[in-house]
């Protein structure tokens, strides 16, 4: 008997391919998208956006193509909870979330993957440029795609080994112009659609207008102050602000500054220069261990603190079971409370954990 896999639609060309490429494999193959959005008269309908009414009868029409079962599932009160009042409330704590991790790790597998085994699935599949594999040492890890252009693992690192165990990723073996080349040849009608951008969740990509609507404020109010304590101006609220931020602050020096740090508890943010930003030693806490147990303190490993960053080779040293030091080999720029520190053995994921600071 086949194994059954349902694949998480987005109506996007890369998660199309994956139902196809699933059943050429010899998957029986359910398709399903998860409906994440707020209302019922959906307002993000950007092109290429994985969460509007277009993006459902997209991917219809793909599993009309793939003669494939089809379904939409209701995940809006997770993606409420799980995603977007994470991200509100972080950002009110003076952090920097990155929602997506938050929605593969609470949504896509969380739920979505409980549901898919609800309704007798052995797998659910999502059309990520990674890989999963099983490590000799009997762990499963997430490994790096055969496209460092499109890797996605970086917000992966959160999956359980529970998690990775029913989890298929056939994309990752693909370049994007391969994935496109084979949605061609299917006559697939999302061929060309671009790939979708921003916070999915922020139609219009201003997250502070967002934050204030859904809790009323822009966070505490306060002071700017440089690195050295002097105070330059006030600011209407810390939510507006993100490390590494150099654009939109509202305030001329007659200098380039970035903000370098915020307390949300005073008000207080932090400008410096871009060398302020740059830091050898990373911490991070809510450990997620993959393809290891345990960090191994005497091997180098590489990591990123942010997506689109190179991955630096460093050291990782236990503060605490569960809060580790990272310590790079040569510094990396606007580590950001709320963002991921992800450590990589090779080209597979060891681990990672968010950022409390610097």
């Amino acid at each position: 008997m086949s194994k059954k896999v349902v694949v998480g639609m987005s109506g996007g060309v890369d998660s199309s391919v994956c139902a196809y490429l699933l059943k050429e494999q010899g998957y029986e193959v359910i398709g399903a998208t998860m409906q994440i959005w707020q209302s019922d008269e959906c307002k993000i309908e950007k092109e290429g956006s994985c969460c509007g009414i277009s993006a459902v009868e997209d991917a219809r029409r793909v599993a009309e193509c793939l003669d494939i079962p089809y379904y939409v599932m209701n995940f809006r009160q997770e993606f409420r909870k799980d995603v977007i009042d994470r991200f509100t409330s972080s950002y009110l704590k003076g952090l920097t979330p990155n929602p997506c991790i938050a929605c593969n790790r609470y949504v896509k597998w969380g739920a979505f993957l409980k549901r898919a085994s609800d309704i007798g699935a052995d797998f659910l599949a999502t059309g990520h440029y990674a890989r999963v594999e099983q490590l000799p040492n009997g762990r499963f890890s997430v490994k790096k795609s055969v496209t460092a252009e499109k890797d996605q693992t970086y917000v992966l690192y959160n999956l359980t080994q529970e998690e990775l165990a029913h989890t298929l990723m056939p994309v990752g073996e693909y370049t994007k112009p391969q994935i496109r080349e084979i949605a061609e040849k299917l006559n697939l009608p999302v061929a060309h659609k671009k790939d979708s951008q921003d916070i999915c969740f922020v139609e219009d990509g201003d997250y502070a207008r967002f934050i204030k609507e859904e809790t009323g404020t822009l966070g505490k109010k306060g002071v700017f102050k440089l690195v050295d304590g002097e105070v330059v101006g006030k600011h209407t609220g810390t939510v507006q602000y993100t490390i590494g931020q150099r654009k939109g602050l509202g305030i001329a020096l007659g200098h380039p500054v970035y903000v370098t740090g915020i307390d949300a508890e005073t008000g207080d943010v932090i400008l410096g220069s871009n060398d302020d930003l740059f830091s050898d030693v990373v911490y991070a806490t809510d450990i997620n261990h993959m393809g290891e147990e345990r960090f191994d303190e005497n091997k180098t490993y590489t990591a990123k603190v942010r997506y689109s960053q190179t991955s630096v080779p460093c050291h990782v040293k236990y503060v605490d079971d569960n809060t580790i030091k990272i310590e790079f080999e040569s510094k990396v720029r606007a580590a950001t409370p709320g963002q991921a520190a992800v450590i990589y053995d090779g080209e597979f994921i060891a681990g990672g954990g968010m950022i409390i600071r610097k």
